[in-house]
């Protein structure tokens, strides 16, 4: 309904007409080859196409947002697949949730792997959880997809997980802004 109310705004106001990701009218550059390219989340799709046009192909996209998603760019800028789990956020807050006497926490990087109290092993065991996680995907997508791959971070929480982890070839902070004018770009140019 948002994304509606927003078109016919546009439309009203400003004598546009909005592209909309993931809807038949709005082209990417770079396709989907999954099963069901319909349901891909446009974050995904848009984060793909700003990796391409910044980085080529063989590409993992890691980005840090309510979910953490790997998505995979092939060496053509199709986007192929990846994975999905749960957000760092999301993992400390359903911490808080579901358990009555583990606190809401903030995420940090650890003095050390070990706790001595009980925010700073929530803290350590979300953070190297994810190092963990981070890299262990990529290594299994990488043996997996079977040839070099070039790892882009992105998402807020990105620039937290790379500093001496090399769990990135590269962080891009406004990958998603970028994909979008990819997008836009792509779109004018087919007179869309």
């Amino acid at each position: 309904r948002v994304v509606f109310n927003l078109r016919v705004m546009a439309d009203r106001y400003f004598n546009t007409r909005p592209y909309v990701v993931g809807k038949p009218d709005c082209l990417l550059p770079t396709p989907a080859r999954v099963d069901e390219g319909t349901a891909v989340g446009p974050d995904r799709l848009v984060n793909t196409a700003g990796a391409f046009d910044r980085h080529g192909g063989d590409l993992i996209v890691v980005d840090f947002g309510t979910a953490t998603t790997f998505d995979v760019v092939a060496e053509d800028g199709a986007y192929v697949g990846g994975v999905i789990s749960p957000g760092v956020n999301l993992s400390l807050e359903a911490l808080h949730q579901s358990a009555a006497a583990l606190p809401h926490v903030d995420i940090t990087k650890p003095q050390s792997v070990i706790g001595t109290n009980t925010v700073d092993c929530m803290q350590s065991g979300v953070f190297w959880g994810y190092v963990g996680l981070v890299n262990g995907v990529c290594e299994r997508i990488k043996g997996e997809y079977d040839r070099p791959m070039t790892v882009v971070g992105t998402g807020g929480l990105a620039p937290l997980f790379s500093s001496g982890y090399a769990l990135f070839d590269t962080i891009e902070d406004d990958l998603t802004m970028h994909g979008l004018t990819v997008i836009y770009r792509f779109n004018k140019d087919n007179n869309n």
